[in-house]
C-alpha cells in the first residue's frame, strides 16, 4: 500500500477524534451504568440479553453481533445506530424493510450564475428487504434485496447536480448529473458460520451487490438519510455498491473483520432494467473495527477494471478510509457523523484524485437539521471538458450543503417528512466562466420512509 494512503488515514482518523471528543465524553454526575441503546431504547444487561436471545435480533453476518452494526453489504456501522424499518418476525425467519422516496423540485445554479445547471421534478427512491435465519447452533443463512424506482420515478439521464461526475448515458459522459440506480439494486445471499467464541467466517454472493470496498454506501448512512443527493465524491468513495457479479469473504474476531472480494469492474450501464454481464475481473480487501458502540471505522484498498463504459481502457485504484460516529440523544434523538477520504488512481495515466467528505445529522425528535461538506478534485477529463483545456488540468472544488427538515405526521409506522436543503459550490477560478464563482442550488421535498423502530413495537409481535 503507497505511503500517501497511509497517511491521508492517519490524518482522516485523526481528525474525526477531536470533532467527536465531546459527544462521547461521560457524564460524571450521573452514575455509571452498564446500559445499551437499541433501536432508540436504552436498556440495561438483562433487557440486552432478553432481546438478543428471545427476539433474535442479531446482525445478519453473526449470532454474536446486533443487527444495528449491518451497514450496506457487509460493511459495518456503529452499534448505537437506530434503524427506521419495519420488521415481520416469522417462527424461523426475521425481515426487515426499509427505504425512503423523495418526492422533490430540485433546482441547480437558482440564480443562474453560470450555464451549466438545471432544474426538475423527480422522485429518488429505494426499498430494501432483508431476511435471515438461523441454520443450526452457530450457523446463519440471509437473504437481501434491494429495488430502486430511479429508471421510473427519475429517468434514464438521472437528476441535475452541479459538478457531479461517473457513468454514461447515450455515449456521453454524464456530467453535472447524478444517474440513476438501477431497478435491481441488489440480490444476495450469504451463510455465516460461528467457529469459536466471538469469531465467524462467512461467505456472501451478489448479481447484483457490494464488494468490500468503501464506507456503508450513502443512502444507508445516519448522517446521510436526510439529504437525497449523492455525495460528488460517489465514484471515488463508495459507487461499487450496485456491481452485478460479487463474491466476498470474511473473518471476523470480536469487533474486528478482514474481507475480501472479487467483483465486475465495469459500472452498471444505461439500461437500468437489465442485468449486466459477470466479468470478476477486479478485486478489493477491507479492514473494519468498531472500537466502541458509537464507533465504526474502516480502511480499504481495491482494483477495478474497466469501470466507465465511455473509457473502457481506463483501470482504476481506488482507496478509502472513513470514520462514522453516532450518538443517542434520547429515544428519538441522535447525532450521526461520517468522515470519508477516498481517491482514484488511474492507471493509464498515473493520476491521483482525492476526495473528502464530512457530513452530520442532528435528530431532535420530530426535527432534523444536517450538512455536508465536500472536497473533490476532478481533472478536465472528468468533466468532459478536455478539449476545452488541453493539458488536462486537476480542479479543486468545495460544496457545502445545509438542511433542515421535520417529521409532519407519523401514518402506520410510516413518516412523511417536509425539508429544504441549500447548496453552495466554490468554482475553482478556471471555471468560473462555465458555474459562476459560487452557484446557489436549493431542493424542497416530501420524504416518505418507515418511522423509527423501538422495543414497544417489536413487543407487539
Amino acid at each position: 500500500m503507497k505511503i500517501l494512503p497511509i497517511i491521508t488515514t492517519a490524518i482522516c482518523l485523526a481528525a474525526a477524534i477531536p470533532l467527536f471528543a465531546q459527544q462521547t465524553t461521560t457524564d460524571t454526575t450521573k452514575p455509571k451504568k452498564h446500559t445499551h441503546h437499541m433501536n432508540g431504547v436504552e436498556m440495561n444487561d438483562d433487557d440486552m440479553m432478553m432481546d438478543m436471545g428471545d427476539m433474535k435480533m442479531n446482525s445478519q453476518f453473526s449470532l454474536d453481533l446486533p443487527m444495528n452494526r449491518d451497514g450496506s453489504g457487509t460493511s459495518w456501522v456503529p452499534d448505537e445506530s437506530p434503524s427506521y424499518a419495519y420488521m415481520i418476525k416469522g417462527k424461523k425467519w426475521t425481515t426487515m424493510i426499509h427505504g425512503d422516496v423523495f418526492i422533490r423540485y430540485n433546482n441547480q445554479d437558482a440564480f443562474k450564475a453560470g450555464n451549466r445547471g438545471g432544474s426538475k421534478f423527480d422522485a429518488p427512491s429505494m426499498i430494501m428487504a432483508m431476511t435471515q435465519t438461523k441454520v443450526g447452533n452457530n450457523g446463519l443463512f440471509a437473504i437481501n434485496t434491494m429495488f430502486s424506482a430511479d429508471p421510473f420515478l427519475v429517468g434514464p439521464a438521472g437528476y441535475p447536480l452541479l459538478y457531479q461526475t461517473g457513468e454514461s448515458y447515450k455515449g456521453h459522459k454524464l456530467v453535472d448529473t447524478q444517474h440513476p440506480h438501477d431497478l435491481f439494486a441488489e440480490l444476495s445471499v450469504a451463510y455465516t458460520q460461528r467457529i469459536a467464541k466471538e469469531t465467524d467466517l462467512s461467505a456472501s454472493f451478489g448479481y447484483p451487490g457490494e464488494p468490500a470496498l468503501g464506507p456503508p454506501v450513502f443512502m444507508h448512512r445516519l448522517s446521510a438519510m436526510d439529504d437525497p443527493d449523492a455525495p460528488l465524491g460517489h465514484h471515488y468513495q463508495d459507487a461499487t455498491h450496485i456491481t452485478f457479479g460479487v463474491a466476498t469473504l470474511g473473518f471476523r474476531y470480536r469487533d474486528i473483520k478482514l474481507e475480501g472480494s472479487i467483483f465486475t469492474g465495469r459500472e452498471p450501464d444505461e439500461f437500468r432494467y437489465n442485468f449486466d454481464a459477470m466479468r470478476f475481473d477486479s478485486y478489493s480487501a477491507r479492514i473494519s473495527y468498531n472500537p466502541s458502540k458509537q464507533w465504526a471505522l474502516q480502511v480499504s484498498d481495491g482494483y477495478i477494471r474497466s469501470p466507465e463504459e465511455a473509457e473502457p481502457a481506463q483501470n482504476v485504484n481506488r482507496f478509502t478510509a472513513s470514520a462514522i460516529n453516532t450518538k443517542m440523544l434520547g429515544d428519538d434523538s441522535y447525532i450521526s457523523t461520517t468522515l470519508v477520504y477516498g481517491q482514484n488512481h488511474f492507471l493509464n495515466n498515473g493520476k491521483t484524485l482525492p476526495s473528502i467528505l464530512l457530513e452530520s445529522s442532528l435528530q431532535r425528535s420530530r426535527a432534523a437539521i444536517y450538512g455536508r461538506y465536500e472536497y473533490v478534485q476532478k481533472d478536465a477529463d472528468e468533466l468532459d471538458m478536455e478539449t476545452t483545456f488541453p493539458g488536462n488540468p486537476n480542479f479543486n472544488i468545495n460544496a457545502f450543503t445545509l438542511g433542515t427538515n421535520y417529521i409532519i405526521s407519523t401514518v402506520k409506522n410510516t413518516n412523511l417528512t417536509l425539508g429544504i436543503q441549500g447548496t453552495v459550490d466554490v468554482s475553482p477560478l478556471p471555471l468560473k466562466n462555465y458555474y459562476g464563482s459560487a452557484p446557489l442550488s436549493f431542493e424542497v421535498y416530501l420524504r416518505i420512509n418507515p418511522s423509527l423502530m423501538k422495543m414497544s413495537h417489536m413487543m407487539d409481535m
